[in-house]
C-alpha cells in the first residue's frame, strides 16, 4: 500500500473546502486579456468549480484620463465562460496607483461570501475548489521579494519600521514575527506578494484594507519618513490588514497556491524561462480554442510568446534545474537574445 506523503496527509486533516468567489480586476490593455486567460485556464483545470468568478472592472471617472472598461467582445468572451463583470468606481486610487484597484474593487463584491482574489497574471493548473481554505484566517502569497522596507545607513531598521506600522494600528507586533529567521532578516517581518490573498468577507476585508492604506499614504508613522510608499502600499498594507482579522502566514495546507494548483507566472518570457512544465502546459492548452485564441492575439506579447513559438525558444535557452539565481539575469539573457517582450 503507497504510503501518504506528509503533505497529502496534513491537507486532509483541514476541514472539507466550502464554495468561495474567485476574484480578479479587468480592465483595458493587458489585464483583460490576462483575464481571459486566467478564467479559461480555471475552465480547463477545475470545470466543476462552484463558486461565481467575478470579473472587477473600473469605471470612467475623475481618475482615469482614459476609459480604463474592457472592450465589448472582452465582456462577452469572459461572460460565455460563466464570469460576471463586476463595476467599481474608484475614489481614492486610480491612473496614478492601479494597485489601488485591488483596494477599492473590494467594497463592490457580495457581502458575506468568502473570497479569493488572483492578480491576472496567474494561470490554474490543478483544482481550486479543493484547496482547503480556512476564510477566518485570512493569508497572502508568500512568493515575494526583500523590496519593501528598504534599510538607510542611518535610518531605523527592518523591525522599528514594521513595528511602527503595528503599533499606529493596534496590532500584535510580537505575533507577526517568524522566530526561526534572525533579527533584523527581513524574513522574520511579515510581508506578502498581494497576487493573492483571501478573506471571509470582501467587504469587510475592503473597508479595513483601505483605511490602513489611506492613513499609511496620507499619517505615516516616523520611521517610514524615507521610505518609499509606492509601488509598494497595497503590500505594505496588506499584512496590517490579515493581522486585523487573526491572520497570518499561509500553512502548508495551501501549498498549491504558487505550487501545483496556482501560477503566479507575471511575465511572459520569464514564465517560459523558468516556470514548469505543467504551467506552460496549461497556458497553451487554455489558450488554443480558435475562439479564443483569436481575442487573445490581439495582444501583442501573447501572440508572440504563445502562437508564433516565441516562448519556446525561450524555453529552450535555460535549464529550470539550474536556473540562474537573479532574475535580473534571466531577464538580461532573454533581452540580449531580442525575446524579451511585456
Amino acid at each position: 500500500m503507497a504510503k501518504t506523503s506528509r503533505k497529502a496527509q496534513k491537507r486532509t486533516e483541514i476541514a472539507t473546502p466550502r464554495p468561495f468567489n474567485l476574484v480578479m480586476i479587468g480592465q483595458s490593455g493587458r489585464l483583460s486579456y490576462e483575464a481571459l486567460l486566467l478564467v479559461a485556464s480555471l475552465r480547463q483545470s477545475d470545470p466543476g468549480f462552484p463558486g461565481r468568478v467575478l470579473v472587477a472592472e473600473p469605471q470612467p471617472g475623475d481618475r482615469w484620463p482614459n476609459d480604463p472598461r474592457m472592450k465589448d467582445h472582452i465582456h462577452a468572451a469572459l461572460e460565455d465562460m460563466g464570469a460576471e463583470i463586476i463595476p467599481f468606481e474608484n475614489k481614492h486610487f486610480g491612473h496614478d496607483y492601479p494597485n489601488g484597484n485591488k483596494i477599492e474593487a473590494l467594497s463592490a463584491l457580495p457581502e458575506g461570501e468568502p473570497f479569493l482574489f488572483l492578480d491576472t497574471d496567474t494561470v490554474i493548473c490543478g483544482k481550486l475548489s479543493d484547496v482547503p481554505f480556512d476564510f477566518d484566517r485570512p493569508a497572502a502569497s508568500m512568493k515575494r521579494e526583500n523590496t519593501w522596507p528598504k534599510q538607510e545607513l542611518y535610518g531605523p531598521g527592518f523591525g522599528e519600521t514594521w513595528k511602527s506600522l503595528y503599533d499606529k494600528f493596534g496590532l500584535d507586533f510580537d505575533a507577526s514575527l517568524d522566530l526561526s529567521q534572525p533579527d533584523e532578516h527581513w524574513e522574520r517581518y511579515m510581508y506578502f506578494n498581494a497576487g493573492w490573498f483571501f478573506g471571509a468577507c470582501p467587504r469587510e476585508f475592503g473597508r479595513r484594507y483601505l483605511e490602513h492604506a489611506l492613513a499609511i499614504r496620507d499619517d505615516r508613522p516616523d520611521a517610514l519618513v524615507c521610505q518609499e510608499l509606492f509601488p509598494w502600499l497595497d503590500q505594505i498594507a496588506l499584512p496590517l490588514v490579515i493581522a486585523s482579522f487573526g491572520g497570518g502566514r499561509p500553512g502548508p495546507e495551501l501549498d498549491g497556491l504558487d505550487g501545483d494548483v496556482t501560477c503566479h507566472w507575471r511575465v511572459l518570457p520569464l514564465a517560459y524561462a523558468r516556470e514548469a512544465d505543467q504551467v506552460i502546459a496549461t497556458i497553451e492548452t487554455a489558450s488554443a480554442p480558435n475562439k479564443l485564441k483569436k481575442i487573445l492575439k490581439e495582444y501583442d506579447p501573447m501572440k508572440r510568446m504563445i502562437f508564433q513559438g516565441r516562448g519556446q525558444k525561450v524555453r529552450a535557452m535555460f535549464d529550470r534545474d539550474n536556473l540562474p539565481r537573479r532574475e535580473r539575469v534571466i531577464r538580461n539573457t532573454i533581452k540580449r537574445e531580442g525575446f524579451w517582450m511585456r
